[in-house]
């Protein structure tokens, strides 16, 4: 069986809290193995880190998420940069830049987003970022502080912007979406896109495909959202299995 990463699951939250077991379960018979589950505020920390503590294939990232850019303190980079020491998680996510919401602190969001890239290089962690309306800004920011490299989560740039990332050491995540038809920018990208680029995700529980449209996103569809991106590439899924967990492992220093 081919074996998956969902480089982007929140496995954590209170969505799966009824049947998080039942489902981590079902993921793995579909063949998912590595999980990777970003934080998204300080105060979920705890929770997240336990949650995976109990599961050898779930890694953790923390993080400080941009739209709950008025619930973050000052004092939570300060927690960041101890637990990164202390609990050494998987990577630093999901941080970036949301200039698609109305309403949110850009100056502040620019402040943690830059703060958290700092603290990612000084530890030497990858970071899993959350971008909209935002790349040539986070691209310029990447460019300067030159963290480890890392995932753009859902990406949705140009061709251009991709280049620019993977030139950064970034790998680029696709999931649901990809099984749209109307999805029609999105899976030219994808298909023009070189192999190393490539990384899936799930995004659960937001961003279900085609197939589970108005439902919970669930990490056990990753293989339907791989056989998308196979589809659109014109390749065998076996190989879109290799090569997207080969990205993953190698970016986010997963044992393979």
């Amino acid at each position: 069986m081919a074996v998956f990463v969902d480089t982007h699951c929140h496995i954590d939250v209170e969505d799966f809290a009824p049947d998080r077991e039942l489902v981590l379960a079902r993921a793995r018979e579909a063949g998912v193995g590595p999980i990777v589950v970003p934080a998204v505020r300080a105060a979920t920390w705890d929770h997240l880190l336990g949650v995976c503590a109990a599961h050898a294939d779930l890694y953790p990232a923390l993080g400080l998420h941009p739209v709950y850019v008025a619930e973050h303190a000052d004092a939570d980079l300060e927690d960041l940069a101890r637990r990164l020491t202390e609990q050494r998680p998987l990577a630093v996510g999901e941080i970036g830049l949301d200039f698609y919401v109305k309403d949110l602190d850009r100056e502040r969001q620019l402040r943690l987003f830059e703060a958290q890239l700092v603290i990612a290089r000084d530890a030497g962690l990858p970071v899993i970022l959350h971008v909209r309306k935002a790349h040539d800004v986070v691209l310029s920011l990447l460019r300067r502080i030159r963290p480890p490299g890392g995932i753009a989560h859902a990406f949705n740039g140009s061709l251009q912007q991709a280049a620019r990332y993977l030139d950064l050491g970034f790998r680029l995540g696709f999931g649901g979406m990809l099984s749209y038809e109307r999805s029609r920018r999105l899976r030219a990208l994808a298909h023009a896109l070189p192999r190393e680029a490539l990384v899936l995700e799930t995004d659960a529980p937001d961003l279900s495909g085609a197939s589970h449209r108005g439902e919970r996103n669930s990490p056990e569809y990753l293989p339907e959202y791989a056989r998308a991106l196979a589809t659109v590439r014109g390749e065998p899924l076996p190989e879109v299995a290799h090569y997207t967990t080969r990205n993953a492992c190698e970016v986010l220093g997963i044992p393979a």
